[in-house]
């Protein structure tokens, strides 16, 4: 990761997870950092190139997101992204206004003259702009490289400086050939050897993990999702026996799961794991009791959490470390990557107590998109039926369920649940659908069954096709196979009586409920 490191400078655009993952498509490695980061700091860290992302913001109004003209003249490779772009182009002199007309939307740029920028792009190639502002005047030393109908400076650069400032953005899929440019920039003109593999990750991480924990006791948050079941296996090959996995059943899976999980990672699976399961069923549940906010709900079930694992770590006496399964969307969604919003605090980062009773919380998967989460566990031996299964939130069915979490609630989306993934697996469907669950509203609304009145709660289904889990679109099923499923949570789950689909893609929604 240290050799070779391009930076993410976020201001606040609502694609700056896309650029670190395309970056790492790449394979480049990339991290994001707010714009408040100092100058130093960047220094540092000697990256080899950095990226400034788009953002909400006017460059030349008071107080809006800027960076100091230094940046510039570190001679580390500076790409600007459409705010990024109009910032580079005002800070170093150039001007930005207010544009006579917007652009958003899939738009088609000339490519105008040769630049290591777009080399092997067409010279007409359609991108995703997204701008109010535009750049009239380019920076002295800038020549303009690429326009649009409507934008004369579509993309510039000062080649003696290795600064590149383009008004579109090329992280979004809508870019045609936006993997092609980034890639230009990060391989070609920052000079990065693409040596960002998995196999090498796993192996350094193995190493780090070893040298860190020393002889020290390790207690794994084991929930049996994807995440946590690859940081379990990588600790498990670094450390053999020093490590404990602790499994809390907090009454918030889904059907059958505390079961299936303890088949798997219990001692009579496959790894062999020193495994303790908590059935804290009633304690979540009081906990929650009355509460219907989900920020609320999350930091709960992420503070007790942690108070279960302390718990069980002080039976077993000295233990130095927590490890969880943390990943890179999860600190991002949380506010921590960058500067962007805090859109939901995952129980394992903004969920935190302030206070735990470990030395130090590892958490190897942190920089790790999750579809690098699957191919890190590929690489350790996990075998594909565990690196595949449905992605499940740490706080389970807690954020499955709007409002109030019940016992009786849960009952009712664990089943209707069971009868959607039954019935999509029968369609042949698992596979091909990134994530796919039911999820239980607030919504009580009046129906009729067997000639009376019910007054019953509504089932909304959630399927959606994505690679990093940071954008997503609704996937379309048939509409035979969701008849079916309809039919038959209504027809056997007691206390519903409509099902919904839900079509609504990432941004602007996100991929669960809460």
């Amino acid at each position: 990761m240290n050799q070779e490191k391009v930076l993410v400078i976020d201001f606040g655009g609502q694609y700056n997870q896309l650029v670190a993952r395309r970056v790492r498509e790449c394979n480049v490695y990339c991290e994001i950092y707010s714009y408040r980061t100092e100058l130093e700091a960047i220094k540092a860290m000697n990256p080899k190139g950095i990226i400034l992302t788009g953002g909400p913001n006017s460059c030349y109004e008071e107080n809006s997101p800027t960076y100091q003209k230094e940046l510039f003249e570190l001679g580390i490779p500076v790409l600007g992204l459409c705010y990024g772009a109009q910032l580079m182009m005002h800070v170093l002199g150039g001007k930005v206004e207010k544009a006579p007309v917007r652009e958003y939307g899939k738009t088609e740029v000339r490519v105008e003259q040769d630049s290591p920028l777009f080399a092997d792009v067409s010279r007409n190639t359609i991108c995703w702009m997204s701008h109010f502002d535009y750049i009239s005047r380019p920076a002295p030393g800038f020549s303009v490289t690429a326009r649009t109908a409507d934008c004369p400076v579509a993309a510039a650069e000062n080649r003696e400086k290795n600064l590149y400032a383009i008004q579109f953005h090329p992280e979004v899929l809508h870019t045609l050939e936006g993997t092609k440019i980034l890639g230009n920039f990060v391989r070609t003109i920052c000079g990065c050897a693409g040596s960002w593999r998995m196999d090498s990750f796993v192996e350094h991480s193995i190493e780090e993990i070893r040298n860190r924990v020393g002889s020290g006791r390790v207690l794994c948050a084991l929930s049996g999702g994807v995440d946590s079941s690859v940081a379990a296996v990588m600790l498990a090959k670094a450390i053999g026996n020093q490590l404990t996995c602790v499994f809390v059943d907090h009454g918030l899976l889904r059907k059958q799961e505390g079961d299936e999980v303890e088949a798997v990672f219990g001692p009579e699976g496959p790894y062999q794991l020193h495994f303790i399961r908590v059935n804290a069923q009633e304690r979540f549940y009081e906990k929650l009791a009355g509460v219907t906010e989900p920020e609320q709900k999350r930091k709960i079930i992420g503070e007790e959490f942690i108070r279960v694992f302390e718990e069980e770590a002080r039976k077993i006496g000295a233990v130095d470390f927590l490890v969880q399964g943390t990943i890179y969307p999860d600190v991002v969604e949380s506010g921590l990557g960058g500067e962007s919003a805090v859109i939901k605090s995952h129980h394992n980062v903004g969920g935190l107590p302030d206070c735990v009773e470990f030395r130090e919380i590892i958490e190897p998967l942190r920089n790790l998109f999750k579809d690098e989460v699957r191919r890190a566990g590929l690489k350790l031996g996990i075998p594909e039926t565990l690196v595949y299964r449905q992605p499940f939130p740490g706080p389970g069915l807690g954020i499955r369920i709007i409002g109030e979490v019940t016992g009786e609630k849960v009952r009712i989306v664990q089943e209707a649940d069971a009868i959607y993934r039954e019935e999509i697996a029968k369609a042949g469907l698992d596979r091909t659908i990134g994530q796919y669950f039911a999820a239980l509203t607030n919504m009580r609304s009046v129906g009729v069954m067997g000639d009376e009145r019910t007054y019953d709660y509504a089932v909304a289904l959630r399927a959606v096709n994505t690679v990093d889990f940071m954008t997503a679109e609704s996937a379309e099923i048939p509409w035979e196979v969701l008849q079916t499923v309809m039919s038959r949570i209504i027809n056997e789950v007691r206390g519903v009586n409509r099902v919904f689909y839900d079509l609504t893609s990432k941004p602007p929604g996100t991929i669960e409920f809460e």
